[in-house]
């Protein structure tokens, strides 16, 4: 297939700000012939790494990565913003570009000025942009405001004017970076609309964008960036769910990290049983006597007399971790050691979210199991057969105490997993559900139609 754009070898090093050396003048950094080559590896970044990529005309290639990974630079790169430090960049068409908020826009003069000098620099005549303006203008519910001066307007205005511009510019290539976010939700529809018109008149589109849904279905391709490096290209469900994964690998370490950090801060503060902070996972799972257990700040108090030793997320494959979806099987696995026989115990878990609600809370006593005995080193489940939450990140308490309350061990809020779900629904609890219709009540799957 004929390429529309073409990224061959294509590198990009920035040079990073230091007070240590500066060129005094524009002069002598010209004469010292490279602002890059002659500095050392720690005063250069780079953004690009050997890049290559082919997009065909016609085709909608995705951009995905973390924040850093160099996704912008390259569309900079493609749109001729900026020069490549090593490898070639060649586009066959006309670009429109739709990269940063408000770029090319003058903000002390009025939106209309604006639309024609844009339009212009992106290759249309004074008749062309002349003939497109009045729809320029409705396409960007813009009417009331298009001769205010553009310092005025909100980032959504921005956006919307500097959109209607770039797609009514009709080019061969458009390159649009995640600038949709600032929009409302009926604009973004429109946008999308767009999109879709301009993929059946064979336009070339490439999309820089953290929605992963718009990647999976409106995307022809799409390309993971890493570190400025592709990690990988093709289908874009495959890549989508790759860089998912990858995502959850790294959010996985860092919890880890941090409650490792939490516990190890606890056991060097462990407050003793006898001390007026020392709560306890209490039968009402809302506060005991005066006590409100969930002002309780996070720690780890109580006599050891039977003593936690370790808390795991055991997930639907059996491993250990910190990351699950929405509907999961989840096991929370307490591992206890009493040194002597005890015949007094209750165990206990409270589940919080990030805002320090209780989701939910129960241990062994409230759910009428009379403790009979506990010796050495054992093992109690607390097993969730579906983890019905909605996304996001979750705080443990665990607890064993006696059943007046006398703590042998709490854990406050030392213990992490987070919840990961494709639905953005609020809230907290996530029940199963579906919905159903009936007369002329009629719906149409939007992941269907690509808006």
């Amino acid at each position: 297939m004929t390429p529309a754009i073409e990224v061959a070898r294509v590198s990009k090093i920035y040079r990073r700000f230091s007070h240590k050396k500066q060129f005094a003048t524009l002069k002598s950094a010209l004469l010292s012939r490279s602002l890059i080559k002659n500095l050392r590896p720690d005063e250069t970044f780079t953004a690009l790494n050997d890049v290559s990529l082919t997009v065909p005309k016609g085709q909608t290639l995705g951009v995905i990565g973390r924040n850093g990974s160099g996704k912008s630079t390259l569309l900079k790169l493609v749109a001729g913003i900026s020069k490549p430090s090593t490898g070639t960049v060649k586009v066959h068409g006309r670009i429109s570009a739709l990269i940063e908020l408000g770029a090319g826009f003058h903000p002390e003069i009025s939106g209309r000025e604006n639309v024609f000098i844009n339009g212009i620099m992106l290759g249309l005549t004074k008749r062309e942009v002349t003939e497109r303006f009045d729809e320029i203008v409705e396409f960007a519910e813009m009417k009331e405001f298009i001769d205010a001066p553009v310092k005025t307007y909100s980032s959504g205005m921005y956006m919307r004017l500097g959109f209607a511009v770039a797609i009514h510019v009709d080019p061969e290539v458009l390159l649009v970076d995640e600038v949709l976010a600032v929009g409302d939700e009926g604009f973004t529809h429109k946008c999308l609309d767009k999109f879709a018109e301009f993929k059946r008149r064979g336009k070339t589109i490439l999309l820089v964008t953290h929605s992963l849904g718009m990647v999976e279905r409106f995307c022809d391709e799409a390309l993971w960036l890493d570190a400025g490096r592709i990690k990988g290209s093709g289908d874009p469900k495959r890549i989508v769910g790759a860089y998912v994964t990858d995502v959850e690998r790294q959010e996985e370490q860092q919890l880890a990290a941090t409650d490792a950090k939490a516990r190890q801060e606890a056991d060097a503060t462990v407050v003793s049983p006898d001390e007026p902070a020392s709560a306890v996972l209490p039968d009402n799972p809302v506060e005991t006597g005066n006590t409100d257990m969930f002002r309780a700040a996070e720690g780890r108090w109580g006599s050891r007399e039977i003593e936690i030793t370790q808390v795991d997320f055991v997930g639907p494959d059996g491993q250990a971790g910190h990351v699950f979806h929405s509907g999961d099987r989840l096991d929370v696995r307490i591992r206890l050691r009493a040194p002597l026989p005890v015949d007094d115990f209750v165990v206990g878990v409270g589940i919080f979210n990030a805002d320090g609600t209780c989701c939910y809370g129960t241990n062994t006593y409230l759910e009428e199991l009379a403790p009979e005995s506990i010796a050495g080193d054992t093992e109690a489940t607390f097993a969730i057969d579906a983890l019905d939450l909605v996304e996001g990140t979750y705080k443990v308490d665990v607890a064993i105490h006696k059943i007046d309350g006398y703590p042998y061990d709490y854990h406050r809020l030392l213990h992490t997993f987070r919840v990961k779900s494709r639905v953005k629904d609020v809230g907290i609890y996530r029940p199963r559900h579906s919905w159903k219709f009936s007369g002329n009540l009629k719906f149409k799957d939007r992941r269907g139609s690509g808006s």
